[in-house]
């Protein structure tokens, strides 16, 4: 089974884009054309929602073996040859991510690797945003991504296009200090879950969440010295259940979601402390835990939840449907 399709319940946050193919898969830029390498401090949204929605599966961290989509340089590499316009680019680029089929794929050995992205309803503006960003700037590069590359492609030396990003002078917003205590808490969970996915299937991926979940969550949250929670309104875990203000929170983005506007952040500051918010949005990969008993999910997952899960409440969701809310207290 291709990893994308056994992509469970606590990955359903996360923002996937994959691969693709053009006529010159294997056609790289021109090491010798000049690069533009204007320095830029403003941080622009596009990075922004690259490094909160994207790196978790396309991790610039991840070893050759665990990653389960390629990262993002892959893909500029593959989509970019020395005459792309940028027009061309972005073209591609959210046309793919709105409707991923094999046909439209530009890296046809990722394809064969990790399988096609599943469906998923993405906000326009921030997929434009990442095109934008992705074309216009360097981006992060893993960790032997050069040697790999030339091995692959018998390339010269690897140059991207792009000006480059120096976060140098940036301070953090109260808002990404808690988008980043999110984030770091969902590599942990996706990372354990993945590897346990791998090594012993979904079933016991599963089991996993059961027990590991909160005591992940909480290892974040204790070194960090925060309280970093995930709550719902229709809980699996009663220990997930949502307070009264965060209950209202999810019936705020609930009808934000049921009207296609966009969403953001809650961010709540009160003398030196931080409350911070953030929905929880279903994928069609959720539903494999979450969706209907009858179509969505497997009789051996169904008797796990009810086995592990008696008062389960998490059930019936349909894709782009808020499952819960981050909710995460700090001091500053």
């Amino acid at each position: 089974m291709k990893r994308y399709s056994i992509y469970i319940s606590l990955l359903c946050i996360s923002l996937l884009f994959s691969s693709c193919k053009n006529n010159s898969e294997n056609e790289s830029l021109d090491p010798q054309k000049e690069v533009d390498t204007t320095i830029s401090s403003e941080i622009p949204m596009g990075k922004k929602y690259l490094e909160t929605k994207c790196n978790l599966c396309h991790s610039l961290t991840a070893g050759e073996n665990e990653r389960i989509a390629p990262p993002m340089i892959a893909i500029k590499r593959n989509y970019m040859n020395s005459t792309t316009s940028k027009e061309e680019f972005i073209a591609q680029f959210t046309d793919f991510v709105k409707d991923p089929t094999n046909e439209k794929a530009l890296m046809s050995g990722a394809i064969n690797k990790f399988g096609v992205m599943p469906k998923q309803a993405f906000p326009e503006n921030e997929v434009l945003a990442i095109a934008n960003y992705v074309y216009d700037f360097e981006i992060e590069t893993p960790a032997g991504f050069e040697e790999h590359w030339g091995k692959q492609h018998g390339k010269g030396k690897f140059k991207q296009k792009g000006r480059r990003f120096n976060a140098s002078n940036q301070v953090q917003t109260s808002e990404e200090i808690g988008m980043n205590y999110a984030l770091t808490t969902k590599k942990l969970l996706g990372k354990n879950l993945m590897g346990t996915i791998q090594k012993k299937g979904t079933e016991e991926a599963f089991k996993f969440c059961n027990v590991q979940a909160i005591p992940l969550t909480d290892s974040i949250a204790n070194k960090e010295n925060v309280l970093i929670k995930r709550v719902s309104d229709l809980p699996r875990n009663s220990a997930n259940s949502a307070n009264k203000k965060e209950l209202n929170y999810i019936e705020n983005y609930k009808s934000i979601l049921s009207k296609g506007e966009k969403y953001n952040s809650i961010v709540e500051e009160k003398n030196d402390s931080i409350h911070f918010y953030y929905p929880i949005v279903t994928n069609s990969m959720c539903l494999q835990c979450h969706g209907s008993p009858k179509h969505q999910i497997e009789q051996k997952t169904l008797a796990l939840i009810s086995d592990l899960y008696p008062e389960d409440k998490a059930i019936n969701y349909s894709e782009n449907e808020v499952r819960g809310i981050w909710s995460i207290h700090f001091k500053i």
